[in-house]
């Protein structure tokens, strides 16, 4: 069933305190770390995936570290996720890595098309739940 990973609730951590913050005052990973108590190479890491999927930015320098490349009202909680887990799924078999091949009840299951419903109506919440609707 889902759960999303501790990178995941990571980066909801770390792209809401980013909001929360002024725009012109970056963040650090050390910063975000010792504030959460997160450890830094795991935050790191974290923020790295956000920084190539274009939701936060990184500078370098004296002044460098993190901060939303984009208004808290555009981020929404998908994008995270997807930044996070690009394959999130509620059953092993919804996922696009066609894990429908390791399950033995395949052709007689009666869950999985229920579940796929269920599946789309947690992706619209995700979409539609902006990091400004959780600050």
């Amino acid at each position: 069933m889902l759960k999303l990973s501790k990178k995941t609730e990571y980066a909801f951590i770390a792209v809401k305190y980013m909001a929360q913050k002024n725009v012109e005052n970056a963040s650090t990973a050390r910063e975000i770390a010792n504030k959460f108590d997160i450890p830094y190479e795991f935050i790191a890491k974290v923020l790295q995936k956000l920084s190539k999927r274009k939701l936060i930015d990184s500078f370098q320098g004296v002044k460098g570290g993190y901060s939303l490349s984009k208004s808290p009202d555009e981020i929404a909680l998908m994008d995270i996720i997807l930044a996070m887990e690009p394959h999130y799924r509620l059953t092993q078999c919804m996922k696009n890595d066609g894990g429908y091949d390791d399950c033995e009840r395949w052709d007689c299951c009666q869950i999985r098309d229920p579940l796929a419903k269920v599946q789309l109506e947690i992706d619209k919440l995700f979409q539609n739940t902006k990091i400004s609707n959780i600050l």
